[in-house]
Formats: structure tokens, C-alpha cells, sequence
């Protein structure tokens, strides 16, 4: 009797937050499950070669069953995606040029791609689905950084031959020019010129703002809160 009083005791002298917390139990059944679940969702996904499949009759994509815009239509027959390019080069391309006709159109600089690793879809029947890395260079300018190649289900993919690759890559930069002066806007240029009146200053040059001079204001109300400053006639 006077055990099982102490055990008693002893139980309602835990606090209820103690009595609430439990151990996590290691559960290798459950945690193998969850693993087989997430390998088979992740196989289950649509490949590539799946989701962007097209039928070149109807110009719809059987998987989503949606249809291409009217405006790509000539692209997708006359161009060629990256991978349908790539399939027919030696080790798929790599250490090739490839751009984008949009790019040639819009841009007068060389912007093009170096393909530098492929990751090919071999469920597709023809390989022509996969990913791409390489280095970027968009309108002269090159990136050191290895990128994952962007829209290479695209149809306006070209491969640069190889014989003109040095003369693609050339260019000369332009310097930019820099705009240092430009005109107030109305209300404080004519703030300006009627506090240059105020203080019988000539009016002969126009006020200018310089964008490279660093402007300090500090304010002078801060100390006095009270005080109000006279505005200046406008």
C-alpha cells in the first residue's frame, strides 16, 4: 500500500509539460515506406520526352492536350529544337556554339551559348529530349558561371558551324554614354530660379542636376520643431 502511494506521489509531482513531451521513436519500417513512395512519385513523373511531345499535324502536345499559338507555327516547322540539333553532333555537341534565331533577330551583339554537359533523355525515340549546362554569353558579354541551358524545347535553336565561330564571337564593345547633367524637373527648377531672384542672383544659366554629386540634406528643423522656414515664392 505505501508503495504504490509513493509511485502515485510521485506521478503527480511530474509537471504536465514533462508528461506531454515523448521520445521519438526510430521507426525503420515507416522511414523505408516514405522512401519507396517518394522513389516511385518520382518515377511516375512525365518525362520530357512526354510533356513536350508534339503532334506536328494538329500542333497540340497530346500530354497536356493544349495547342500551340498560331505565331509559332511557322517556327515549328522550319526550326529545330536544341536536342534535335545536338543528337547529330559528335558527343552530342559538346564544346559547340548554339543560339537562338530570336537572338539574332533582336540583337546585334553575339549572344549564343557553350554547351559544356548533356543529360539526354534515352526513353525518347529519337534522343531529341534532355538537359543542357554550358556558359553563357549575351550580347558580348561572356558569364564564368556553368548555367543549366534554358528553353531547349524551343523551335529556334542553331548550331554555329565550325568554321565561323571565331568570326561569330567577334565584337567590339561600344562605350556607353553616360548622361551626367539632365534638367530639373518644372516645380523645383522654378523653385530655383525664384530663390536665385530672392537673393538678386542673375537667372542667366539653367539650373542643372548633377547625378554624380552626392547630395546631403541635412535637416536643419531637427534641433528646432517649432520653427517653421519661409517657403520661397513660386
Amino acid at each position: 500500500m505505501y508503495t504504490s502511494l509513493w509511485i502515485v506521489a510521485i506521478f503527480v509531482s511530474v509537471p504536465q509539460a514533462a508528461m506531454g513531451r515523448r521520445s521519438k521513436v526510430y521507426r525503420p519500417i515507416a522511414e523505408m515506406a516514405k522512401k519507396i513512395r517518394e522513389a516511385r512519385a518520382l518515377q511516375n513523373q512525365p518525362r520530357d520526352a512526354q510533356r513536350f511531345a508534339l503532334d506536328y499535324e494538329t500542333m497540340t502536345r497530346p500530354f497536356t492536350g493544349k495547342r500551340l499559338p498560331a505565331l509559332a507555327w511557322e517556327d515549328v516547322r522550319n526550326e529545330k529544337r536544341l536536342f534535335t540539333l545536338l543528337c547529330r553532333l559528335k558527343h552530342f555537341g559538346i564544346g559547340r556554339m548554339v543560339t537562338r534565331k530570336s537572338w539574332l533577330w533582336k540583337h546585334s551583339e553575339p549572344c549564343y551559348w557553350t554547351v559544356t554537359r548533356v543529360e539526354v533523355d534515352y526513353t525518347a525515340e529519337n534522343m531529341d529530349h534532355g538537359k543542357a549546362w554550358g556558359y553563357l554569353t549575351f550580347k558580348g558579354e561572356s558569364d564564368n558561371e556553368v548555367r543549366e541551358i534554358e528553353r531547349v524545347m524551343y523551335h529556334d535553336w542553331r548550331v554555329v558551324p565550325k568554321h565561323e565561330e571565331e568570326e561569330f564571337k567577334k565584337f567590339t564593345p561600344v562605350e556607353k554614354e553616360t548622361v551626367r547633367y539632365v534638367p530639373y524637373p518644372p516645380l523645383l527648377r522654378a523653385m530655383i530660379l525664384a530663390e536665385r531672384q530672392k537673393e538678386g542672383k542673375p537667372n542667366t544659366e539653367e539650373p542643372m542636376l548633377d547625378l554624380e554629386q552626392v547630395l546631403l540634406f541635412p535637416n536643419k528643423n531637427l534641433k528646432n520643431p517649432k520653427k517653421q522656414v519661409e517657403g520661397t515664392p513660386v
